[in-house]
């Protein structure tokens, strides 16, 4: 029998606990062989990472207590393992030194204990066909510099490591031929981020007579410039080199071919590329025979195919996903027309899945998250496309309300929250996702916008934020929201933007200059642009030229984009919630933004976390944080919760 109660007040099964506890992270899947290994975040550990495999049987847990798989190379990491002939090298997040781990035998450490803890981080490692040597992305930090390098070390480590090249603002993908003759990697420089402009470089690889140390020579620019993003450089068996680029407009596969040239290969208005926020980044994989499988698409919602040799586009196969991400080829008995990803959809929670090809048929490695209640409570988004401002059009998913066990009372339309994502180049993703459905379930519509900026739809539409960030991000998810409301989805007078990291600065935008939402929740949120300019990473100190303007040359432009110098304009409350070890974001951000909310005696509440870093990883975090934005929400807009949940401090309420 269904009830009848007040949106946002619908009794749920979805709660925090399951929200934050009931599953793990899946990521940096690879294949060694018929192996199938990744990376699992598990939040109820602390969020430590742990490397397990599976290999035509059971999955077993590799990384022994005491370690965590993650590198801070960049910050956000990625690349933090590789697999070789069953040997496994990782790096470990407490010290950043590289560790080896024989089959049956305990990590041991293979880089120097730096003078500064973690002053030497390595990413994304290729190993020679030998298993000898391992080239790597290093990142030093020393007397408050950092420097970015690739560097060759022994796999065994009984020698230290050696620059190879140096001497470019950042590195990645070092991906050695199948002979390991040649390497190519990616290299770019500031202001650049690797989806603005990569070059791609290939040399040949020499070893020196008696010390057997590799060496590089001849190096030359194969593809790629300032303007022009390359992605995921892969070598064939046969030595032929492949690569994304989106010199078109659109990320498409391409081979080098024997004069040099850049041979397209399925030249179409669809994306077969990524934004490379984290190292070892995957979206096809070269089979034997020359075909290629190959994730690729527009908006959220992707495809898996084959390209076969001689053909122009890609075959897709029939699969109950519409997100492929970590594609890798088997290399043993399988390899024929096997793959292995960590796939989703809608209704599937992330899983590392196997896929015969040929077939079509899909095999389950390991669920993400198992779904213990009834599927009936899931939202299904809904791919919208709604217009914004100067006459263009943006996109979205929606989702509405969905709770069989409940109904609304006549008449009343539901709270929208409209998430932000970060990146911002990130995107809307068409995976199951709790945090999501832990809203739509208590009778919240929520919408992901893919505002101006997003990835998924070509360069151009990336583009659309270069100097307007803070512009159009924020016109695009008012307009998403105001669109809603006037198709009868929403309340108009109870909606709520939210959003984290570059989403959080969208976000407390929206709240500052304009006057459609009432309510908001910024995730370690940017408040003051200059502040970000001043005192961020590396990786992103210099990501702002292109978004708002060089620094501090537009110091004008950054003071009024930046909502801490308008807080008098604001007008309705806001929750922060803060990691309190973010280098990306530092809580001075949210702590100034707290102080001026206050001075206004606006109401607002702010959650900081201890030993949390951008992005929070500890299950109990997880779960208070999204219980205090629910809790928040019910204050603001007055309904009463379902279940109880423990307070939170609004202050000036």
């Amino acid at each position: 029998m269904t009830g009848v109660a007040p949106y946002g007040s619908w009794k749920s099964p979805i709660s925090a606990e399951q929200l934050a506890r009931g599953g793990v992270g899946l990521g940096e899947l690879q294949t060694d062989g018929d192996a199938v290994l990744w990376l699992e975040l598990r939040p109820a550990e602390g969020g430590r990472q742990v490397v397990c495999r599976w290999e035509g049987g059971a999955v077993a847990q590799l990384t022994p207590d005491g370690f965590n798989v993650r590198t801070r190379v960049h910050e956000y990491g990625g690349g933090a393992f590789l697999a070789h002939r069953g040997v496994v090298w990782f790096s470990n997040f407490a010290d950043q030194r590289l560790y080896r781990q024989d089959p049956d035998a305990s990590p041991r450490p293979i880089t120097p204990e730096p003078a500064v803890p973690a002053a030497l981080r390595y990413a994304d490692a290729c190993v020679t066909p030998d298993g000898a040597l391992l080239v790597c992305v290093r990142e030093r930090h020393e007397d408050g510099a950092v420097t970015n390098e690739l560097v060759a070390l022994p796999a065994d480590g009984s020698a230290e490591p050696w620059v190879i090249s140096g001497g470019r603002d950042f590195y990645a993908s070092p991906r050695l031929a199948a002979d390991g003759r040649q390497l190519a990697w990616l290299e770019w420089d500031h202001p650049n981020m690797p989806w603005d402009g990569t070059e791609l470089r290939v040399a040949e690889v020499e070893r020196e007579p008696g010390s057997g140390q590799l060496r590089l020579a001849g190096a030359k620019l194969v593809a790629g410039g300032s303007e022009e993003s390359v992605f995921q450089p892969a070598w064939s068996a046969d030595g032929e080199l492949y690569f994304v680029s989106d010199r078109t407009g659109w990320w498409n596969l391409y081979r080098l071919a024997q004069g040099g040239e850049a041979e397209p290969l399925a030249p179409m208005e669809a994306e077969f590329g990524l934004p490379q926020w984290v190292f070892g980044m995957t979206s096809y994989a070269l089979l034997p025979g020359g075909r290629i499988a190959c994730v690729y698409g527009r908006g959220p919602v992707r495809s898996l195919g084959v390209l076969a040799p001689g053909s122009v586009r890609p075959d897709p196969i029939q699969l109950p996903y519409t997100s492929f991400t970590g594609l890798h080829a088997l290399g043993g008995s399988l390899a024929a027309g096997t793959v292995a990803c960590v796939a989703g959809s809608p209704a599937l929670a992330p899983e590392v899945a196997l896929i015969d090809l040929d077939s079509g048929a899909a095999t389950t490695l390991r669920r993400s998250r198992e779904v213990d209640f009834d599927p009936a409570y899931l939202s299904s988004p809904q791919p919208i496309e709604f217009p914004t401002e100067g006459g263009q059009t943006a996109h979205a998913l929606y989702y509405p309300p969905a709770n069989p066990a409940f109904q609304a009372p006549e008449g009343e339309r539901p709270p929208l929250l409209v998430v932000s994502h970060g990146g911002p180049t990130a995107q809307a993703s068409s995976v199951l996702n709790v945090g999501v459905q832990f809203f739509t379930s208590r009778g919240f519509a929520v919408v992901d916008v893919d505002y101006g900026g997003s990835t998924g739809y070509g360069r151009v539409y990336r583009q659309r934020l270069n100097g307007r960030w803070g512009i159009v991000d924020m016109a695009d998810c008012a307009n998403a929201a105001l669109y809603l409301a006037g198709q009868g989805e929403a309340d108009s007078a109870r909606l709520a933007i939210r959003g984290g990291s570059a989403g959080g600065y969208t976000t407390l935008c929206a709240l500052t200059f304009r006057d459609d939402f009432a309510a908001g929740a910024s995730y370690f949120g940017v408040a003051d642009l200059a502040a970000l300019a001043q005192d961020t990473h590396k990786f992103e100190s210099r990501y702002l030229d292109r978004l708002i303007g060089p620094y501090p040359e537009a110091a004008v432009v950054y003071y009024e984009r930046s909502p801490i110098r308008y807080t008098e304009r604001l007008s309705c409350p806001v929750i922060l919630l803060q990691g309190l070890e973010d280098m990306v974001v530092p809580p001075a951000q949210a702590e100034a933004m707290a102080a001026a909310l206050d001075a206004k005696g606006i109401p607002y509440a702010y959650l900081p976390f201890e030993g949390e870093q951008h992005g929070f990883r500890r299950a109990e975090h997880i779960q208070r944080a999204a219980e205090a934005e629910l809790y928040f929400y019910s204050r603001i807009f007055g309904f009463e919760l379902a279940d109880p949940v423990e307070p939170v401090e609004i202050h000036n309420l």
